[in-house]
C-alpha cells in the first residue's frame, strides 16, 4: 500500500513539473523579444472605438509643435482634413450608385451635381464635428504632441445632403429621398464592415 501511495505522489510530482515547464515554454514563445532599435509607441485616440461606423464618420490625427495651442490646432486641422476626405469619398460612391439606379435623363450632369453638393455639405457640416478624444503630451525635447479624434453624425450629413438635393432645380422632379437614404445606409454599413 505504501508503494502505491509513493508511486501516486511521484506521478503527481512529475506531472506538475512537466506542466510547469511546458507553461514556461509557452509563455516565453508568446513573449518574443522586441527587435533591436525599435521602441513601442503609444498612440492615443486610436483603435476600433475611433473608427467610422454605420452611424458616424470618424477621423483621428496628431499635431506637433513647440507651442501647445499650435499642436492642438494642427491635430484638429489634420483630423478635419481626414474626415472630409472620408466623407467626400463615401458621398461620391453614394451619389454614383444613386444616380445609376435611377431614371435621370442626363446622368453625367446629375452625377456632377451630386459631387458638387457633397463638397458643399462637407464644408458646411465639418464645423459641427465633435471631439471624442483629446490627449496632449510633451516630449523630452519640449515638443507638444496633440492627439485628437473627431466624429460627425452620418445622419446629419445625409440630411444636409438630401436637403440640398431636394432644392436643386436640375434634379428636384426626379429626386427620391427614400432611395437616396437606402443607398446612403448601404454604403455606411459597407464602410463599417470593411473596418472590422
Amino acid at each position: 500500500m505504501k508503494t502505491r501511495h509513493f508511486t501516486l505522489i511521484a506521478l503527481v510530482a512529475v506531472i506538475t513539473i512537466f506542466g510547469t515547464a511546458c507553461g514556461k515554454k509557452k509563455k516565453k514563445a508568446a513573449e518574443a523579444p522586441k527587435p533591436k532599435g525599435e521602441v513601442l509607441i503609444n498612440e492615443y485616440c486610436t483603435g476600433d472605438q475611433y473608427m467610422s461606423t454605420k452611424d458616424a464618420f470618424r477621423a483621428t490625427a496628431t499635431g506637433e509643435s513647440m507651442d501647445r495651442e499650435t499642436a492642438k490646432k494642427k491635430a484638429r486641422s489634420n483630423a478635419n482634413a481626414e474626415l472630409a476626405k472620408t466623407i467626400n469619398t463615401t458621398m461620391k460612391i453614394v451619389g454614383d450608385n444613386y444616380v445609376n439606379s435611377t431614371e435621370f435623363n442626363n446622368k453625367e450632369e446629375v452625377t456632377e451635381t451630386f459631387q458638387e453638393m457633397a463638397r458643399t455639405v462637407v464644408d458646411q457640416e465639418l464645423r459641427g464635428a465633435v471631439e471624442i478624444c483629446e490627449k496632449l503630451t510633451q516630449r523630452e525635447d519640449g515638443v507638444f504632441v496633440s492627439y485628437v479624434a473627431i466624429e460627425l453624425s452620418g445622419q446629419k450629413i445625409a440630411d444636409a445632403y438630401s436637403a440640398g438635393l431636394s432644392q436643386n432645380e436640375k434634379i428636384k422632379a426626379d429626386y427620391n429621398y427614400e432611395k437616396f437614404k437606402e443607398t446612403f445606409e448601404k454604403e455606411m454599413d459597407k464602410m463599417a464592415n470593411e473596418r472590422k
